[in-house]
């Protein structure tokens, strides 16, 4: 099994459910301690936004927080898995869940720049 690496790594999005938040301007900046995981983004519809989560084998487990442009605070949680593209650079799948009254759902894929 690869170990992956995030530590200074930054990613962009590839494609988003409708109800998602980022948007192809949003860049996340990632870090890793271990099997902690953090990242900051922002960009796009995103004034500031933060990940927490733990890595296990191929997944992510995270929760993640943001203030957008319309300065309302979002939060929710999802299942990252990873797989590495044909040039080696981390690609994410997520399965994701907005924590607000109506626990919307969502998909979207994030590329390692």
């Amino acid at each position: 099994m690869t170990e992956f690496n995030f530590n200074n790594k930054t990613f962009s999005l590839i494609e988003n459910s409708e109800n998602g938040q980022v948007n192809s301007e949003t860049l996340f900046k990632y870090k890793q301690q271990g099997n902690l995981i953090t990242a900051d983004y922002s960009g796009g519809s995103v004034i500031y936004g933060k990940i927490v989560g733990k890595l296990n084998k191929d997944k992510i487990e995270m929760l993640y927080q943001c203030l957008t442009s319309d300065e309302e605070l979002r939060a929710g949680k999802a299942i990252a898995t990873i797989s590495l593209t044909k040039e080696h650079k981390i690609k994410l799948k997520l399965h994701w869940e907005w924590l607000n009254d109506k626990n919307e759902k969502g998909t979207s894929e994030y590329i390692e720049n």
